[in-house]
C-alpha cells in the first residue's frame, strides 16, 4: 500500500443517538484540523448511507465556537442510520471514499458500525488503497468488546438511575406495582443501572430482569407477590431483550401480534411488554394498582441529565481514532480500559475483536437470585455517572399516638 494522503478526512455517525456521541464527533473534528496534512474534513450526513449518497458537508468550515456547542447537545449532529452494511454495501462505501480520495475514514457507532469498518479497511487493502480506518465506540447498551465501557452508556445510565429513583418516590407515596422496561436487546447493564437509584433499604427497583438470565413467567409473578407481600409496593426494571429458558423473546410470547425489524429481530419497542405485563399481573395476582412504562428513546439523548466523565471521555477517544491513525497509521477500533480508581486508558484495538460480537454481564455484576446485582455492578458503575448525582431523603415518621383505637 503507498503512502496515505491524509488531505481528507471523513467523519459519520451510526446507530441510535446518543448524549455525548456529538461529543466524539467533534473530537475527531477538532483532533483532524490540527494536523497540517488535513486540508479538509467531511461529514457523511445520516452515516453510512450519506457516504454511498455523496452527501457530504465540509466541517473544516465550521467555527471552533458552533463546534463546541454542538459538542454539548445530545443526538447525532450529522444524522445516523440504520442501514447495517453487507460487503456490497460497503463496497460502495469504499468506492465512493476513494473517488473522493479520502486518507481517513472514522466512524462512530456500535457493534454493526465497527463491522463496517472492518469490510471497508479490508476493501481498501485488498485494492492496494492507502486508506485509514477507524471506529470510534458508541452504544447505551454498553456491549462492546473489550472496552471497559461505552461512551453514550454513562450518561444513559444516569438517567436510568434517575427515572427509578424518581418512580420509587411515586411509588412510595401512593402504593402498587410499577413496571419499567429498559432498552437493551441481549445485554442488560442499562437495566442494571437502575439500581443506582437506590438510597433505603425498601427502596425500588426491588425487582430487576436482565437478559442474561432466563425469564421465567411463574417465577416473576412468585417474585412480586412476595415483594407485595414484604413492602405492600413493587418497583421492577426489566430489560426489553428478557427471554425466557428456551431463548423465546417475553415480548413475542406475550403478544398477540409480533412485528419484526428490517433485520428480522422481534421489534421490542413501543410499549408492547410493559402493556403485556401489567395485564398479566392484574389478571393472575388480582392487584388493581398496576402501571407500567417503556423508557424508549427517551433515554438516550435526554438534555440535562449527562455524565461529565461520559461527556469528556467521548470527546478523547474521537481525538484518539485520529492520532492512531495520523500519528500510529493504524486501523482499528479505539477501546476504553480502566486503571486504578477512577481513570481510564486508551487502546487500538483490532477490529476483528470488536466487529458483530456482544458483550453481555458477567456473572459477578448479578445476584445469585437473578433479580438484582451485586456490590461489584455497583462500584463498576458508581464512577462512571458522574458529579452531581441528586438524592433523596424521607421524613422520619415519628407517629402519634393513636387516641380513639
Amino acid at each position: 500500500m503507498s503512502s496515505i494522503d491524509f488531505s481528507k478526512v471523513v467523519v459519520a455517525q451510526g446507530g441510535g443517538p446518543t448524549a455525548v456521541i456529538n461529543q466524539s464527533l467533534v473530537g475527531a473534528v477538532l483532533e483532524s484540523r490540527k494536523f497540517r496534512e488535513v486540508e479538509r474534513v467531511y461529514g457523511a450526513f445520516h452515516g453510512v448511507r450519506g457516504i454511498v449518497n455523496e452527501d457530504f458537508v465540509d466541517l473544516t468550515q465550521e467555527t471552533t465556537h458552533n463546534l463546541e456547542m454542538v459538542a454539548n447537545t445530545p443526538s447525532s449532529a450529522l444524522g445516523s442510520t440504520r442501514d447495517k452494511p453487507d460487503l456490497k454495501y460497503c463496497q460502495e462505501i469504499f468506492r465512493v471514499l476513494r473517488a473522493h480520495g479520502v486518507g481517513c475514514f472514522f466512524y462512530i457507532g456500535g457493534n454493526d458500525s465497527s463491522d463496517t469498518v472492518r469490510i471497508v479497511s479490508e476493501e481498501a487493502r485488498n485494492a492496494s488503497y492507502p486508506l485509514r480506518a477507524v471506529h470510534i465506540p458508541k452504544t447505551i447498551d454498553n456491549d462492546l468488546m473489550v472496552n471497559d465501557h461505552t461512551p453514550g452508556f454513562p450518561s444513559a445510565a444516569r438517567w436510568v438511575a434517575q427515572a427509578f429513583a424518581g418512580a420509587n418516590l411515586d411509588n412510595w407515596a401512593l402504593p402498587g406495582v410499577y413496571i419499567a422496561v429498559v432498552m437493551g436487546r441481549h445485554a442488560g447493564f442499562l437495566t442494571a443501572a437502575s439500581a443506582l437509584g437506590k438510597k433505603f433499604p425498601d427502596d425500588g427497583p426491588h425487582l430487576i430482569y436482565v437478559p442474561e438470565r432466563a425469564f421465567i413467567v411463574e417465577k416473576f409473578l412468585a417474585d412480586v407477590k412476595a415483594t407485595m407481600d414484604k413492602y405492600g409496593r413493587c418497583v421492577v426494571a426489566v430489560s426489553e431483550g428478557v427471554s425466557d429458558e428456551n431463548h423465546v423473546p417475553i415480548a413475542e410470547k406475550l403478544a398477540e401480534q409480533v412485528e419484526r425489524d428490517a433485520h428480522g429481530n422481534v421489534h421490542l419497542g413501543g410499549g408492547g411488554l410493559a402493556d403485556e405485563l401489567t395485564e398479566l399481573v392484574k389478571k393472575r395476582l388480582g392487584y388493581k394498582r398496576v402501571r407500567a412504562d417503556t423508557f424508549g428513546y427517551v433515554q438516550r439523548s435526554f438534555v440535562g441529565c449527562v455524565s461529565d466523565v461520559d461527556q469528556r471521555e467521548a470527546r478523547e477517544v474521537g481525538e484518539k481514532a485520529v492520532q492512531y491513525a495520523i500519528w500510529g497509521d493504524r486501523d482499528g477500533s479505539v477501546t476504553i480500559h480502566r486503571t486504578g480508581f477512577y481513570s481510564v486508558d486508551y487502546h487500538l484495538t483490532p477490529l476483528e475483536q470488536i466487529a458483530a460480537k456482544t458483550k453481555v454481564m458477567p456473572d459477578e455484576f448479578i445476584s445469585p437470585c437473578g433479580t438484582d446485582v451485586t456490590d461489584a455492578f455497583r462500584l463498576y458503575l458508581r464512577p462512571l455517572l458522574g458529579s452531581g448525582m441528586p438524592d433523596a431523603f424521607r421524613l422520619r415518621l415519628n407517629r402519634v399516638p393513636k387516641i380513639l383505637t
